[in-house]
């Protein structure tokens, strides 16, 4: 036992920990940075602090998700995604949070159980998907996997938190894409979304609309399930205006500054100028690590938190954003090439969901910086403060390095 548990020490994949590494600690070197002003607050000094001990706790839970057996993990898949659930009902009642309800708060210690219920439903969708007996070509199995992410998606839509559910619920078809989905369902899949960004105005509809009609002939698929299909996207752009009209109104004012239809230069658009000023300051070099001027005089908001790519685009310039991208782009390519080695199903899948995840916050969140995407509030892994996103991260690293050392494993 002690040998085996050697060999997989020994067997972890090196690209993915340097990797890890390199982003911690540009993390806890911009958070410093943001926090070390000396009328700051005593609570914003301690986020250094903090960040270290969480980073301390998300490398022991990682190494403990590494130890863990694959039949463990597979075996507690459905209860985990059951006790998320729970928790998720239960902190619309009695959780806490500035105008949502979010976090479970015991003094201190802010707990988000849509962070769990992140890891829960890789777990549990790729459970379901990695059985011998499912067929994706079926309608039945491909609505089951559907619920088991629309349920929390709809949940922490509840809270309201849009940002982590747009997130949960792109794991759905990058999984069931390596699980054998076929690219014709993925394409019916996203067409309404192509639907609801085309529906405010009646010529871009109708491009849209000619666009799904074109690819279903080309296809070559029958005349009842075009039917169906034309009609199910005609049903999403009418009902599209009702959706809009339920949004809150931060999240309708942060949807139309992105779509450059309004503008808010002392809200949210404030806060993707000045990170524009910042990032553009920075020049090619940098201004030097603390030594941002924007950073500095606080005229970024929440600069240790979603603005931190910010603050590293101020300090260490465009060439210190670069070296940050290259690392997560050489992180999520590994983490794709592992789950493309991976013999076991679960553990491929698994993989593929984690880093799914982990590409879409990087996606969203470096969009929302330079303002080519809304402001979601959704944090940028391994380099924003935050216990339970760190937390998050750093247990999906842990599936992907347990992966890692059981390749040949069936």
């Amino acid at each position: 036992m002690l040998t085996r548990t050697v060999e997989n020490w020994r067997e972890l994949d090196r690209i993915v920990i340097i990797g890890v590494m390199i982003l911690a600690l540009s993390g806890l070197m911009a958070i410093y940075s943001a926090t070390s002003l000396q009328e700051a607050s005593a609570l914003l000094h301690n986020s250094f602090s903090k960040q270290v001990i969480w980073l301390l706790i998300g490398v022991m839970a990682a190494s403990a998700v590494i130890l863990m057996p694959t039949k463990t993990l597979h075996d507690a898949a459905y209860g985990l995604y059951a006790a998320s659930i729970v928790l998720l009902v239960l902190v619309l009642f009695i959780g806490g949070g500035k105008g949502a309800q979010r976090w479970f708060i015991f003094g201190p210690v802010h707990f988000q159980p849509s962070e769990l219920a992140k890891i829960a439903t890789i777990l549990a969708l790729a459970k379901f998907l990695s059985s011998e007996s499912r067929d994706l070509s079926r309608v039945k199995n491909i609505a089951i996997a559907f619920s088991l992410v629309a349920l929390p998606v709809v949940l922490i839509l509840k809270q309201p938190d849009l940002g982590t559910a747009i997130t949960t619920l792109a794991i759905l078809l990058p999984v069931m894409f390596w699980a054998g989905l076929s690219p014709f369902i993925i394409f019916l899949a996203v067409s309404p979304l192509l639907v609801v960004v085309s529906a405010f105005n009646f010529y871009t509809f109708l491009v849209a609309m000619v666009l799904i009609t074109s690819v279903l002939f080309l296809t070559k698929r029958r005349l009842p399930m075009l039917i169906v299909i034309f009609v199910l996207n005609i049903c999403v752009g009418a009902l599209t205006p009702s959706l809009w009209n339920r949004l809150h109104g931060y999240q309708k004012t942060r949807i139309l500054i992105f779509l450059g239809l309004e503008q808010d230069p002392r809200g949210t658009g404030y806060q993707v100028a000045q990170s524009q000023v910042a990032i553009g300051s920075g020049g090619f070099w940098g201004k030097g690590w603390t030594k941002g001027t924007q950073t500095k005089l606080r005229f970024l908001p929440e600069q240790h938190t979603d603005f931190i790519f910010s603050v590293i685009g101020e300090e260490f310039g465009f060439f210190g954003v670069t070296i940050i991208l290259l690392v997560f782009f050489t992180l999520l390519w590994r983490g794709f090439q592992i789950a493309g080695e991976v013999k076991n199903k679960f553990l491929a899948l698994v993989v593929a969901g984690s880093v799914s995840l982990i590409a879409v916050h990087v996606i969203i969140n470096t969009g929302m910086t330079v303002g080519i995407m809304p402001v979601t509030g959704i944090p940028l892994p391994f380099l924003s403060y935050g216990g339970s996103s760190l937390l998050t991260n750093m247990i999906l690293i842990g599936l992907i390095l347990s992966a890692s050392t059981r390749k040949f494993q069936y």
